[in-house]
Order: structure tokens, then C-alpha cells, then sequence
């Protein structure tokens, strides 16, 4: 397992690696989105199907514009309103700019602007977005801690960005932007 800094890290992304990293609330597990042999790696380690989809974070809105490209002002300044922080909006995708090993079975993307700083260094140096997902297995529970996140996956991770969670109590909530409906 490499070193902790944002850079390590953004070198193992770009090699298909998984990483480990703290958000604003609990330890996510990250990959590029876009090498589907890590989304399934990180798959694997969470056992959950590809149905389900994925989570994505950004560090900032510019490097969703391909994404937000096609919304009205309405939508773009309710994104705007709730970002950075911890609201993910699934955002529709009529261009199909992300796999289907993100999206799963959906039509549009789930997608955040972290708050976290370390959240946003990472995006930023790695030049976009990157998958967000909690470091537990599903149905289990987030985890909270460096150790208990080496201990349950040392060995299926490649790198431990250092850092400390962020204040927020609970995962982000997912809210659909098409419907303005919240689903968790």
C-alpha cells in the first residue's frame, strides 16, 4: 500500500488503483471513474452489483460543465445552491459522458461538490471527478476510523490518503434533480 499524500494518491488513480480517503462524514473508497477494471474492483470489495451505481465527487462545479452543460438556470442555480456540500444530486446524462459501470442501471449521475478541502485537493490535482463511495461493505456499517478501515481493508487498497473526516454526522443526502425528490 503507497503513502498518504493527494499526489500518491492521484498517481494510483490514474494507474487503476483504489484508494481510501476521508470525506466530511466517513472514509470513502475512490477510483477513476472512468477505468472500469477499479469500479469493479471497488465493486467487489463493497459487494455490491453494478445496478446500483456509483457515487461521484467533484472539487468544484467546473469540472462537471460537460455534465451540467444541458440544464436550465433553474437547475444550474439550485446545484449552486447546495454546493459545495453535502447534497448529491443525481443529475441527468442524455449524453452518456459516464460508463454504465457508474451510472448502473440509471440514466443520470450521482454526483457532489465536496466541502471537505481535502476532498477538493484531491479532485483538483486529479483533474476531475473521482468515485465516492463509503468504505464498507453494503448493508454494513460507514466507518469512522483509519483503523478500522485498515484493519476490514488493508489488503484490498492501494493507497490511504491522510487526513481526518470533516464534521457531517451522516453521508450526504441524494436528491434526484429532475423531481426535486430526496432519496436518502
Amino acid at each position: 500500500m503507497s503513502g498518504g499524500s493527494i499526489k500518491q494518491a492521484c498517481e494510483d488513480l490514474r494507474q487503476g488503483k483504489v484508494i481510501a480517503y476521508p470525506t466530511e462524514a466517513v472514509w470513502g473508497l475512490g477510483c477513476d471513474p472512468f477505468q472500469q477494471t477499479a469500479v469493479e474492483k471497488i465493486l467487489a470489495i463493497k459487494k455490491r452489483p453494478v445496478e446500483k451505481g456509483l457515487l461521484l465527487v467533484a472539487g468544484n462545479m467546473d469540472q462537471i460543465t460537460a455534465l451540467t452543460a444541458r440544464l436550465d438556470a433553474e437547475q444550474l442555480a439550485t446545484l449552486r445552491a447546495s454546493w459545495p456540500g453535502p447534497v448529491t444530486w443525481l443529475i441527468p446524462d442524455p449524453d452518456n459522458l459516464y460508463p454504465a459501470w457508474i451510472k448502473g442501471q440509471h440514466s443520470s449521475v450521482a454526483i457532489r461538490v465536496s466541502a471537505h478541502p481535502l476532498v477538493q485537493s484531491l479532485c483538483a490535482e486529479f483533474g476531475g471527478p473521482v468515485v465516492s463511495t463509503s468504505a464498507n461493505e453494503a448493508g454494513e456499517p460507514e466507518i469512522r476510523s483509519r483503523l478500522r478501515l485498515m484493519e476490514q481493508f488493508a489488503g484490498s487498497i492501494d493507497c490511504v490518503v491522510d487526513g481526518e473526516l470533516g464534521g457531517a454526522r451522516s453521508p450526504s443526502t441524494i436528491k434526484d434533480l429532475s423531481s426535486g425528490k430526496t432519496l436518502r
